[in-house]
């Protein structure tokens, strides 16, 4: 039973950690093109992205874990430091 709660809260938080995610990514690719790069979102967001750092629910889950523990500019910040400097690397390297 506590391994199914466990399960459960990691799906949750993997939830929460999604949509901030998400928000980030919309943000982000909002001030650096002006425009609503559907490609670019999809590619910092993809499972296959996020699987770089460990299985993506695992993944988002730790992002849900510092925004409710520490609110969304912390979140953000997280995400910043964690994932974006990889994500710009294998950008650029798509070019």
């Amino acid at each position: 039973m506590k391994e199914l709660d466990a399960v459960r809260l990691e799906r949750e938080e993997a939830w929460i950690g999604d949509a901030v995610l998400s928000l980030f990514s919309r943000q982000y690719i909002l001030r650096q093109t002006g425009g609503m790069g559907q490609e670019e979102f999809a590619a910092m967001t993809s499972n296959a992205f996020l699987s770089a750092f460990g299985p993506p629910t695992r993944v988002e889950s730790r992002i849900g874990q510092v925004y409710q523990a520490e609110g969304l500019e912390a979140a953000f910040g997280f995400i910043e430091r964690e994932f974006l400097p990889l994500y710009l690397k294998q950008k650029k390297n798509r070019r």
